[in-house]
């Protein structure tokens, strides 16, 4: 903001502060006993299933998630499980209304591309998960018809952003990496993800 005072300007900081009913002052305490809701998750980007575990609690006439849990019995992703638990958890706790991480998980795409589920183009794994979290807001209450509107507006620009690959023919040719054999061998067929390396063999088909 700017003031002439003899015919000098004078600079004051102007400060935002967010609304109190966006953000809490404190992170919320996990009570020594809460619900949950379990989902299981067959991705085309990891060999294993993965075991989705998402706890919410009441507050105020209200459910509010309060943390989530992500495992599965490959070693190797547990370091990545792990950051996704701290960091979404803590959003979580923090947040009075954490649905824009719903927005911030689907714009992430793997850059080895994405495949066809269900009649719909998944971007990476994190946009699986996103399509979890989702699936538990709408489940617990805790997404207004304002989230709705939110959601849907962000949705669309990222198809506009990243528009789906046309698939002329039932079968894929571009090929991803596969989770067996580390190699960039692994290509959808018929509905199936198969690894062509013959030493390899890695194969999954949606259930």
């Amino acid at each position: 903001m700017y003031k002439i005072k003899e015919n000098k300007f004078e600079i004051k900081e102007v400060k935002y502060e967010e609304p109190l009913d966006n953000v809490t002052d404190h992170i919320l305490e996990r009570p020594d006993v809460v619900n949950a809701k379990v989902y299981r998750l067959r991705s085309g980007f990891v060999r294993h299933s993965v075991y989705i575990t998402l706890g919410y609690i009441t507050q105020n006439g209200k459910n509010r998630p309060i943390e989530i849990f992500i495992n599965s019995k490959d070693l190797t992703k547990n370091a990545e499980y792990a950051v996704l638990t701290r960091l979404i958890s803590a959003i979580f706790r923090k947040s009075s209304n954490p649905v824009f991480i719903l927005e911030e998980l689907s714009s992430i795409h793997d850059p080895n591309g994405g495949y066809h589920k269900n009649g719909k183009y998944i971007h990476s794994f994190y946009s699986e998960i996103a399509d979890v979290i989702e699936q538990f807001f709408r489940e617990i209450g805790c997404m207004d018809e304002e989230d709705e509107d939110d959601k849907m507006i962000a949705r669309h620009v990222n198809e506009m952003l990243n528009p789906e690959p046309e698939v002329k023919t039932d079968v894929n040719t571009e090929f991803f990496i596969c989770p067996e054999c580390n190699q960039k061998t692994l290509k959808m067929e018929n509905g199936c993800l198969t690894c062509v390396n013959p030493e390899c063999g890695y194969s999954k088909c949606d259930e």
